[in-house]
């Protein structure tokens, strides 16, 4: 499968920058799979170092840090010569703390080695870090599930991708009878999601009806038995657990804002604000935070004490809430609906590394999400349908007069004054 975050990689070795990279994500992205595909194709000479596989490679750094010492002893190790014009990816570097500290002096030597790193909860890790962390001497990028424009071209749909995207430079109407071929494999994906193993089995099967069940269950169980081997405690694994099952249920309420009575009636923020940390860090919860104020830069205004979390992915949204792809096409209200074609719209934007918060400053106006943008802060509204209404963008739109304005719903490009329509399905071209 195709993914774009190759690009980044590509751009990291063409530049020959001295730092290591480290790749965080959630377990099962794609991770370890791009990058020995990377290694393949951009290097002579590439080793791959596992530390979940072997312990014994953490033995490599517990005496000199230098570079050249370790190496020495890696070599010995994997009984293969490693020189400095060898690619390392070391991969699970979260098991081995020294491996992480040592990064700072293969950054800081002569020689610029080529050192890749990767982890399922590599994020978690650096957020807890105990030792002393390279600040300064590695570049940490994030990798995502498939978003909507990778699942096309891994689908073969690369000709329904351009065509979307030159419909959206114009903000011109598609074809009617593409604009519904591209509504079905968005409806596919809210239900197969972008996880690559899924979107395999989905490729494969060429029928989203055959996507198995337990794929979702296997992907489940993993994230289980990685909260068990990386946190403090069992009681720590608990409240990650009811944190994350909780989701489904505040996203489909009326008002989605993450509550923590909704987690447990005697929950609070003292006692679940880590769970939701760990949740963040590992790459399996996207929290968007609420905006004080919308005035110029919105960073500065974000409230973290009032926030949304969604699902890294849609498909295992709609998997946790066992939609069927009946719910998703039908025209009938479905709270759940709503909460998965909210948490793709935000699954997209996050790909794309948008900057973004949702704003409520009243009943009378909630704004989904509003995107910090080159020129000026932009609404965004999601409907989950072909209804247009909507009192909030309208409240905004006449109180803020935005440069321009955005609905995503299932209806054709268009646009009428600053109010632009984009298709539901074109989220990624934003």
């Amino acid at each position: 499968m195709y993914r774009k975050f190759i690009e980044q990689l590509r751009v990291w070795e063409k530049n020959k920058t001295k730092e290591p990279l480290l790749v965080t994500g959630a377990r099962q992205v794609g991770k370890t799979w791009l990058i020995k595909e990377f290694c393949k194709e951009e290097y002579a000479d590439y080793i791959y170092i596992n530390f979940e596989e072997r312990d014994d490679y953490a033995s490599a750094f517990e005496g000199s840090l230098s570079p050249k010492d370790i190496l020495r002893t890696l070599s010995i190790l994997v009984e293969r010569k490693i020189t400095e014009s060898t690619a390392i990816f070391f991969d699970e570097i979260q098991l081995c703390e020294r491996a992480v500290t040592s990064l700072k002096y293969f950054c800081e030597a002569e020689e610029n080695y080529r050192i890749i790193c990767a982890g399922s909860l590599l994020g978690v890790k650096l957020k807890r870090f105990q030792g002393s962390f390279p600040v300064g001497k590695v570049i940490i990028k994030h990798m995502y599930p498939l978003d909507f424009e990778e699942f096309l071209i891994a689908s073969g749909d690369e000709d329904l991708k351009d065509m979307i995207r030159e419909h959206y430079n114009l903000i011109t109407p598609i074809n009617p009878a593409v604009h519904d071929k591209a509504l079905t494999k968005y409806h596919d994906y809210l239900f197969v999601g972008g996880m690559p193993k899924i979107v395999d089995n989905y490729i494969k099967t060429k029928n989203v009806m055959d996507v198995q069940p337990e794929l979702f269950e296997s992907l489940r169980m993993s994230y289980l038995a990685d909260m068990s081997k990386h946190v403090k405690s069992a009681a720590e694994s608990l409240k990650i657990s009811e944190v994350y099952n909780s989701i489904p249920r505040q996203l489909a309420n009326e008002n989605p804002k993450f509550k923590y009575k909704e987690v447990k009636n005697t929950a609070n923020k003292r006692d679940y604000f880590s769970a939701i940390d760990w949740l963040s860090a590992s790459g399996m919860v996207i929290k968007v935070n609420n905006a004080d104020s919308i005035a110029a830069l919105i960073k500065g205004y974000e409230n973290q004490d009032n926030f949304k979390l969604y699902i890294s992915d849609p498909g295992i949204l709609a998997n946790l809430c066992r939609l069927k792809m009946n719910d998703i096409l039908s025209s009938e209200h479905n709270t759940y609906k709503g909460a998965v074609i909210e948490n793709y719209v935000i699954s997209q934007f996050t790909a794309s590394e948008k900057y973004f918060c949702y704003y409520k400053p009243s009943d009378s106006m909630e704004i989904d999400v509003v995107l910090d943008e080159e020129d000026g802060v932009i609404p965004c509204e999601i409907k989950s349908g072909r209804h247009k209404r909507s009192t909030s963008l309208k409240n905004y739109i006449e109180e803020y007069h935005p440069k321009r304005a955005i609905r995503l719903s299932e209806l054709n490009f268009g646009q009428v004054d600053n109010l632009i329509s984009i298709p539901l399905y074109a989220a990624f071209c934003i």
